[in-house]
């Protein structure tokens, strides 16, 4: 864990991992991040179709109670840009999300897609041993190298073993999606995942490529019929069964799979009712739901739409559980953000190990978090100025336009919205977290609740 301080820092730096220009190249800007299963492996994705993937260390003899940094384990070009040609257009590489399979044996696998194709990876260890100097047997064995001290009066080179991470594409699935794809879901059944795009949701089986089962289709008849699209979609963490999809209207549809095969009537519809004194020309745009995750046990639903984050029991439809706001002084923005397309950034959300902590991204390189118990929450930061190996981090404050300022607080005026956290993720068991700001990746770890205020 990190290192003993008097401060009341919720978080300790453990890791920055930024992309060293200073000039930020499009194809270098995080796109996702996603944790395996147990932590140990963290994959991000890039503008530039690229997926990157982090092992952790195991923690040293000489630090026995430190956490291991996370290093780069593998780097590999996932998609590459593609043209349509049917439909004159292009479609980006872009990494839009990635999702780890459970492990079974050795080798990790994991999904992840652009637009329109989603492919399948497999990521294994093998030694690279040393080859070429007769070292085999008469029955082709490899000999005990240890053993061979010379070929035929030379001196055998030292060639020592080294491991070499294998990335290699198992399975491609293709040609199953119209609009942009959103989101994909592995199911509890390890079998079969779910993609999303802005009008159908497909299950697909993960031996099955040329083929996929439509199992939501909200396209109208009409097309001017359109009132809403599907924002995001994710399978329940324990029944195979159930799964969730958000849209641009705020409101959230669990489907059963056992009642119908197409699931475009759904079992539950939660569904905040709208205060009529308080709509605006940008309530529809705020309220779409850019995220929806379930909780680890199952019982909840968070979401995240512009400026709130929520909590949903699925007992309960009428209205949220909890309800938190992310950055409620902007509502005096709106008119701005929307000039300049920034009231469209759709922010993604995470919960912690227990269930008791939520966290999501904000402007100006912030991020939230909130104690569901507490019900404290704190506002930190992730810079270069406090890239630091286990430098702590500072509680931020944002000043509502002309309310009254503290020290250290910052203006809203002067926040910058070209810095935003869009992506971030929680490891399953423990209070490490990763925030991509932009073209780099943070690692933050420790002392989550000691912090809530």
């Amino acid at each position: 864990m990190g290192e003993d301080t008097d401060t009341s820092s919720a978080l300790n730096h453990r890791g920055f991992l930024p992309d060293h220009n200073y000039v930020t190249e499009a194809a270098d800007i995080i796109s996702t991040v996603e944790f395996n299963h147990n932590g140990e492996l963290l994959a991000t994705g890039d503008k530039g179709g690229r997926v990157v993937i982090f092992q952790r260390e195991p923690e040293t003899k000489s630090e026995p109670f430190s956490q291991g940094e996370y290093n780069v384990y593998s780097t590999f070009q996932s998609h590459e840009p593609e043209f349509d040609y049917l439909k004159s257009l292009e479609i980006e590489e872009k990494i839009n999300k990635i999702r780890w399979l459970p492990q079974q044996n050795a080798a990790h696998f994991l999904l992840s897609t652009n637009d329109k194709t989603i492919k399948l990876w497999k990521v294994s260890e093998r030694d690279k041993r040393p080859e070429g100097y007769n070292l085999k047997d008469e029955e082709g064995h490899i000999k005990d190298i240890s053993t061979v001290t010379s070929l035929q009066g030379f001196p055998v080179p030292e060639a020592p073993w080294t491991l070499m991470v294998e990335v290699s594409p198992r399975r491609v699935f293709a040609n199953a999606h119209t609009y942009h794809v959103n989101s994909i879901s592995v199911n509890s059944d390890y079998e079969t995942y779910m993609s999303a795009d802005d009008l159908r949701i497909n299950l697909w089986h993960l031996d099955i490529t040329d083929r996929s089962f439509n199992i939501v289709d909200i396209k109208p008849a009409n097309m001017e019929d359109l009132t809403e699209v599907i924002t995001a979609a994710e399978f329940h963490p324990h029944h195979c069964n159930l799964f969730v999809y958000s849209s641009s209207k705020g409101t959230l549809r669990l489907c059963d799979m056992r009642e119908a095969a197409l699931c475009d009537k759904h079992s539950k519809l939660f569904e905040e009712p709208e205060d009529p004194s308080a709509r605006s020309f940008f309530s529809e745009i705020i309220s779409s739901v850019s995220d929806v995750k379930f909780s680890h046990s199952g019982r909840y639903l968070l979401t995240r739409d512009y400026l709130t984050a929520k909590v949903w029991d699925l007992n309960m439809e009428s209205k949220p559980l909890e309800t938190y706001q992310v950055h409620d002084y902007l509502r005096s923005k709106l008119c701005s953000l929307y000039e300049n397309d920034c009231i469209f950034d759709k922010f993604e959300c995470a919960w912690n190990g227990s269930d008791s902590v939520i966290m999501t991204g904000a402007y100006n390189n912030f991020f939230r978090m909130f104690d569901r118990n507490t019900k404290r929450d704190v506002t930190l930061e992730a810079s270069r100025e406090s890239s630091k190996p286990r430098a702590v981090l500072k509680p931020r404050r944002v000043c509502a336009a002309g309310g009254k300022r503290r020290k250290d607080d910052i203006s809203v005026d002067s926040l910058d919205f070209t810095k935003k956290i869009l992506h971030t993720a929680w490891h399953p068991t423990e209070n490490i977290i990763a925030i991509a700001a932009t073209n780099n990746l943070y690692i933050f770890q420790d002392k989550l609740n000691s912090e809530m205020h």
